[in-house]
């Protein structure tokens, strides 16, 4: 049902943006209440504004912290219209009717901040744990969320906006409609509040709890076409655009954006060419200054080179294995070419990411309308994964790094090129599916097993890989996500032609491992750096 806004109130922390709204609102003839600083903006632009002290017969007290408090506040925001006691009650006790509440909340998270990089000048001085605390503790906003909530819980009759970004809509839809809305924005309205409230609380919650759980559900909603399966429903919070432009394609998928992740996680790992590990290895940082081209089939790297050029690197990857690259992800580090365009046009792909495209591989690739194109704007910033398990909720913090140690504990030390593709192949690893072994020859993968429920399997797999597409072992490198619990991992695979090795270390049974290859004059690599991927 449409319903008329004839008062609002209008009481925010961050007065940027709501000078249209407020004429707009005056122009229409809407009564504005307001609180403090607020009504001071509002007056100052010449509009007339009822002060909230007039329902309440209270000025603000406690130093603030109790302002809107008031029968005659929330009375107005929480009474039904159509509910004849309601409507008897609140012209009983003089309690206007509250159409619309523009109410934002003090900035907690923006304090925390703040106070912990001492930043509190205003103060003059540097505030120690008891006046942070102080500084902190009093950003905590208790009517704010009181309010947005209780229109939000209103919106058959009330309108509630709680944050800026959504500013402009009500703006249009002022102008547009003329001081009415409907239900259904009524109701849209509302959940983005709610979904405020809830981050605020978890913010303050973090706090306490000195936890740093990312709050997805005041991010933009994007209704995707299903989930991982048709029967599901998916959604995805979050801002796309902030990390791509999507120059070309289809909107992405549940599983597309799974995907893409992975990808960007695994291409982030050669972006900053000193990020291997904080032990330097001069011949592997300068190597990977090279362009890295990835293949990823669901959440795995399928295939992954680094070469002089982009062309040469899309070769090796693909060739790694063929088969598992239709359908894909493609993911590379540098600019998109024609010659390397021609040669990915000629499979089946779902997405390709890139830092930019040449005009004339563009045109190439554009050629397939439902072919994903993006440009990757920035890397990603989050610190920390999220899982629901058991009706909760599991996070972590990110895997960093590639090794914390470079321990070599073999029957020989390795040599330069090994050291470039165990480095390598220790990164591809991490970003397969445990338990994982991940094969490299002259920085090409050449053989993964992922994935499986032993480390055996993985290497069987693995060797399988490589056989099926004709490449010789002779001298590659394996990196295993985890320890090996037996020797037998290295006694196979130093039968199939392998000669070094990088895993963690960690097992009772290491030094079977090692003495195998002292005794074998093979290279073993002991990081001290596990990298699960569940």
């Amino acid at each position: 049902m449409n319903k008329k806004i004839q008062s609002a109130l209008i009481s925010v922390f961050y007065k940027d943006g709501l000078e249209n709204i407020i004429k707009e609102l005056h122009q229409l003839g809407i009564t504005i209440y307001s609180t403090g600083g607020t009504q001071q903006f509002i007056e100052a632009l010449n509009v007339p504004c009822v002060p909230v002290e007039s329902l309440t017969s209270y000025p603000s007290i406690l130093g603030g912290r109790v302002k809107t408090l008031h029968p005659s506040v929330f009375g107005g925001i929480l009474g039904k219209r159509n509910d004849a006691t309601h409507v008897q009650e609140m012209k009983q006790y003089n309690i206007p009717e509250l159409d619309l509440v523009i109410v934002d909340l003090y900035p907690f998270e923006e304090t925390v901040a703040m106070v912990n990089s001492f930043q509190v000048a205003s103060s003059g001085f540097q505030a120690g744990d008891e006046e942070k605390e102080k500084l902190i503790i009093e950003k905590i906003d208790i009517g704010g969320p009181s309010m947005i909530r209780g229109a939000a819980k209103n919106h058959a009759d009330v309108v509630v906006i709680a944050a800026k970004k959504d500013y402009a809509l009500l703006e249009q839809i002022l102008k547009d409609q003329k001081g009415e809305t409907t239900l259904a924005q009524r109701r849209a309205f509302a959940i983005k509040a709610f979904d405020v409230c809830t981050g605020y609380d978890l913010a303050i919650s973090n706090y306490f709890n000195q936890t740093a759980f990312a709050n997805p559900f005041d991010k933009t909603k994007t209704v995707l076409r299903y989930g991982e399966n048709p029967h599901q429903q998916g959604i995805f919070y979050g801002n796309q655009e902030e990390i791509f432009d999507k120059l070309h394609g289809k909107e992405l998928s549940y599983n597309n954006l799974v995907d893409v992740d992975a990808a960007a996680q695994l291409i982030s790992e050669f972006e900053n060419h000193s990020n291997l590990s904080s032990l330097k290895v001069a011949s592997v940082e300068e190597d990977l200054r090279e362009v890295v081209f990835a293949i990823i089939k669901h959440t795995n790297p399928c295939g992954i080179a680094s070469r002089p050029t982009v062309k040469e690197a899309w070769d090796a990857a693909l060739a790694g294995d063929p088969e598992s690259a239709f359908g894909g992800v493609l993911v590379c580090n540098a600019a998109i070419d024609k010659a390397t365009a021609d040669a990915i046009n000629e499979i089946f792909f779902e997405v390709l990411i890139a830092p930019s495209f040449n005009a004339d591989a563009l045109e190439i690739l554009q050629t397939k309308k439902n072919r994903i194109l993006l440009v990757q704007k920035t890397g990603l910033t989050a610190t920390h994964q999220f899982k629901s398990v058991l009706n909760g909720t599991l996070t972590q913090q990110n895997d960093m790094g590639n090794y914390t140690e470079w321990k070599e504990a073999g029957g020989r030390e390795t040599t330069a090129a090994e050291k470039e593709d165990l480095s390598f192949a220790n990164l591809v690893a991490k970003h397969l599916k445990s338990n994982s072994i991940a094969l490299v020859k002259n920085k090409q993968l050449i053989g993964k097993g992922c994935g499986q429920t032993s480390r055996i399997d993985s290497l069987r797999q693995s060797i399988e890989k490589a056989t099926q597409f004709n490449f010789d072992l002779t001298g590659a490198a394996l990196a295993s996500d985890a320890f090996f619990p037996f020797d037998d991992c290295v006694k196979i695979a130093h039968a199939a032609g392998i000669h070094s090795f990088i895993q963690p270390g960690g097992s009772i049974r290491d030094k079977d491992s090692i003495e195998y290859c002292k005794q074998n004059n093979l290279a073993m690599v002991i990081t001290g750096l596990r990298h699960f991927k569940h």
